[in-house]
């Protein structure tokens, strides 16, 4: 086998590669020999098939075996010996396949583009600030109302007060369809929040401006989809007595809203609050440094990138934007997106943070344990409640979708890496500054 190159110019190589008939008869009669032991034929004993016999069957299917084999180990030879890692598969074509034969040689012409050799990186070096922000006062008194307002209770307005959007209405009522009752269309002391949508489309309009004790007709429409056909697209009537008509108020800050929350009582309430308003300042504190990180790395290390894998992430960036402005399409049959140097200078921002956050892990050793996929697939599976163990099915056979998963994994930790060796102060910030922080991020990310 011989192996010549034929270009190298910045990452891009390309080689051709000679393979003798020779090289690949003797693979073949390789697989052959290997086989003979086992194999069975009329009129010879197993194992005592004669290699010529067995190469007149089986030496043809055999040869896209060698062949397929011959150049997999070629290319293998030739990256252990240039050092070259590809940045994408490899293109290989077979030259002379136009007029190749049984029993010819075979002439290749392979093409790729290197991975570049990342520059060293003094960690140390590295000088950032992580902002700080305590958990006050104001904070938790600010999440309590939140919670009382989301626990809002309901008390009455009066005998003569008219009901109003976003009101609560206690109902008895029985629905009838061509002046026949149907099954789940009746209740009493039904309490309706007007505004809620948890009815028929037009029914709790129809209940706005009502007074205790007043009876009405309310008349809809089931929609063609509804769930029930024997209803679908059927007008209906329910006729309807009011028994309270009461108005939204605010669940007090007690014990009994703590209750309400899975906590012992409010001093319990107030520890859970705050323990989870520190997990967010801290997760919103991490972000912010982990971008100041990156955008730091990113000014300070420079090299060739690959051409083609700049592109494929632009495509992909074009692509995902395209998505986001046109909702409405849900499918990919539309027409090629255009990748305009937007897109394409934030490609190369994250090749080139990808290839370097890269070659640090591989140099420190970093790896995402199984326990760390276990539980990062098992927060997931959480979206399809039921669906768990399908889900953990289609990831386990999905290597594409593993690797979606591992990578932020993996990215987390090589941050937590330079991190740790980097030079990092605290600064102390108030909540304000903290949100006004990851609102910046955000529209930089936009």
């Amino acid at each position: 086998m011989q192996v010549t190159e034929t270009l190298n110019e910045g990452l891009k190589r390309g080689y051709s590669i000679f393979i003798t008939a020779d090289e690949l008869n003797e693979t073949v009669d390789q697989k052959l020999r290997e086989a003979q032991p086992e194999v069975e034929m009329k009129g010879f004993r197993k194992g005592k098939v004669p290699l010529p016999l067995l190469k007149k069957q089986f030496g043809e299917r055999l040869m896209g075996e060698a062949m397929q084999e011959t150049i997999d180990g070629a290319m293998s030879q030739h990256f252990e010996n240039s050092g070259d890692r590809p940045a994408m598969q490899p293109d290989i074509k077979m030259s002379n396949s136009d007029d190749w034969k049984l029993g010819d040689d075979v002439s290749l012409d392979v093409a790729y583009e290197a991975l570049p050799n990342i520059p060293e990186m003094d960690l140390k070096s590295i000088k950032l600030e992580k902002m700080v922000a305590s958990v006050d006062e104001d904070a938790i008194d600010d999440a309590l109302k939140n919670l009382a307002d989301n626990a809002q209770d309901f008390e009455d307005r009066g005998k003569t007060a008219k009901s109003r959007d976003g009101d609560q209405v206690v109902l008895d009522f029985e629905g009838k369809v061509d002046g026949e009752a149907f099954e789940g269309g009746s209740a009493e002391d039904y309490p309706l929040v007007l505004g809620s949508n948890s009815f028929i489309p037009g029914f709790e309009d129809q209940l706005i401006g009502i007074k205790l004790g007043e009876k009405i007709d309310v008349e809809v429409t089931f929609p063609e989809e509804y769930g029930n056909a024997d209803l679908s697209g059927k007008p209906a009537v329910f006729s309807c007595k009011v028994k309270a008509v009461k108005k939204p108020v605010p669940a007090k800050i007690d014990d009994a809203l703590a209750e309400k929350f899975g906590a012992e009582n409010l001093d319990a309430l107030k520890i859970q609050i705050t323990e989870r308003l520190e997990a967010e300042y801290s997760g919103a504190a991490r972000s912010i440094i982990k971008r100041k990180l990156l955008d730091v790395m990113d000014e300070i290390v420079n090299f060739d990138l690959p051409p083609s894998l700049v592109e494929a992430e632009g495509k992909q960036i074009a692509h995902q934007l395209w998505h986001e402005e046109n909702p409405e399409v849900e499918g990919h049959d539309h027409d090629e997106i255009e990748v305009k140097d937007e897109h394409t200078e934030l490609a190369s921002r994250r090749v080139r943070l990808g290839l370097l956050l890269a070659d640090l892990g591989q140099k420190a050793n970093i790896e995402v344990s199984e326990q760390e996929m276990t539980q990062a697939l098992m927060q997931q599976a959480r979206q399809y409640p039921g669906k768990e163990r399908e889900f953990f099915e289609f990831i386990q056979k999905n290597q594409q979708m593993q690797q979606q998963v591992r990578a932020p994994i993996y990215e987390d930790k090589v941050v937590d890496y330079v991190l740790e060796l980097a030079e990092v102060t605290d600064k102390s910030v108030s909540k304000a500054d903290l949100e006004k922080a990851i609102e910046e991020l955000e529209k930089e990310d936009a």
